[in-house]
């Protein structure tokens, strides 16, 4: 390794299902050039338990830990619901923690994307270009992401999304495992799109659709995830 070349300490939010998946990423980076040390999971305080270990990661503490440690540390949050990743984010943001974004090396990518900043993109994604992708944004196992896509900032795409070209998702979106999006749809800011659904029309923005093709079954009152 270059003696120039310089390691990032990283502490992941959250140790449930994501939090480990997230530390593979980190670990099948490393498997390709050292580039990280993850020194383990902080949570929220009613998740800490003293002494835990997870996938040979330790449990450093709640929050606070970060507070402390913020000049030597980059933070990745793992949290997968978007309204929840948000709120702890807020937290942590007035903490003035810097935030890093880890690419599984197996994603296939061109130049032509930009990614915000604390956003997570695992194995075997396809994104091609003029992508724009937000802050703190989650995109899970097997997704494609078409030209022109805009995903906004929290995000989260479960495995095996397709989106086509010119698809527009709105902040904190949550699209479910398998659900395809036609080409030059809009989705509403703090949608929700069902596992399985095929959208052909608009979303707007607070609601919930399912189905093929899919319909809206529920509508949130404005601000319903603050």
């Amino acid at each position: 390794m270059n003696k120039k070349e310089k390691i990032i300490k990283v502490v992941i939010i959250g140790a449930g299902g994501f939090g480990r998946e997230v530390l593979d990423v980190f670990d099948a980076c490393n498997e390709r050039k050292t580039q990280y040390d993850v020194l383990g999971f902080v949570v929220e305080k009613e998740y800490f338990t003293p002494q835990t270990i997870i996938n040979d990661k330790p449990l450093l503490g709640d929050l606070s830990w970060l507070q402390q440690h913020k000049e030597d540390v980059f933070v990745v949050c793992a949290v997968a619901a978007p309204q929840h990743r948000k709120r702890i984010i807020e937290k942590v943001e007035k903490m003035d923690c810097r935030f890093c974004n880890v690419i599984h090396p197996d994603a296939v990518m061109t130049k032509w994307i930009n990614i915000g900043n604390g956003t997570i993109i695992t194995a075997g994604c396809i994104l091609t270009n003029q992508i724009q992708i937000g802050d703190h944004v989650h995109i899970n196992l097997d997704c494609t992401i078409g030209h022109n896509a805009t995903l906004k900032d929290f995000v989260t795409l479960a495995p095996g999304v397709h989106l086509s070209g010119h698809v527009l998702l709105g902040d904190g979106c949550y699209v479910g495992t398998g659900a395809n999006i036609i080409e030059k749809k809009n989705i509403g800011k703090w949608s929700i799109i069902g596992a399985g659904c095929v959208v052909i029309n608009d979303v707007p923005e607070n609601t919930t659709m399912v189905g093929v093709p899919g319909k809206v079954i529920e509508t949130r009152e404005e601000g319903w995830y603050l």
